[in-house]
């Protein structure tokens, strides 16, 4: 058990190293050396946890995906036992933009690999799949804030969630300085506002002044 453990945190500070890298360095430079080195251990210990570029892109990829979910989880711990859905879905979103240090390394990591799926079958599968699955997650978010009649009934699930997730393409004028954080938030807010417009007056959850 000690040696598995051993192993699994390894691979985690990896997957960390090569954030980094894409963060301050961009993609062009991410290669098994260059995490190496910024990871402070030789090539050949590298490949002894990823034996290719690829696998260790993955890994670095799911390890993100895992850290935002937790981050969620942490947020909805923070909303008590019966969170409201808007709150939910406001959480949710905003822990897909790079609104703060941990959101911006992973945020980076997935634009990154959406580059490298563009061009690597394997790899497309597998973000396909991730993005499915978030997808989904959302999805089920907004069916059951229809069935429990905060949401309008006449609203398609389907549609919903596109333009729900249509929100996390703010990210490059959160990248770029376009836009500030509260910009971002304010646009999540009025959407929410709008998507949630039928609820009965006494069930407007309370708004956050921020998030971070």
């Amino acid at each position: 058990m000690p040696k598995q453990v051993d192993h699994r945190e390894r691979r985690e500070a990896i997957a960390r190293a090569l954030w980094r890298v894409v963060a301050q360095r961009g993609v062009a430079h991410l290669t098994t050396r260059v995490v190496a080195q910024e990871a402070g251990i030789s090539l050949g210990q590298l490949q002894h946890y990823f034996a290719s570029r690829a696998a260790m892109l993955s890994f670095a990829m799911d390890f993100a995906s895992e850290q935002t979910s937790l981050r969620v989880e942490q947020g909805l711990a923070g909303l008590g036992d019966r969170p409201h859905p808007r709150d939910v879905l406001r959480l949710t979103l905003s822990e897909m933009l790079p609104l703060h240090a941990d959101a911006r390394a992973t945020s980076r990591m997935s634009a990154a690999y959406v580059l490298e799926a563009l061009h690597d079958e394997a790899v497309h599968e597998q973000a396909r799949r991730g993005l499915l699955q978030g997808r989904a997650l959302v999805e089920r978010l907004v069916r059951q804030a229809i069935a429990d009649g905060h949401i309008a009934p006449d609203r398609d699930p389907a549609t919903e969630t596109n333009l729900l997730l249509a929100l996390t393409g703010l990210t490059p004028l959160l990248e770029l300085d376009v836009i500030t954080p509260q910009d971002a938030l304010t646009a999540i807010d009025l959407h929410l506002d709008r998507l949630f417009a039928d609820i009965a007056p006494g069930e407007q959850p309370v708004r956050s002044g921020g998030f971070g």
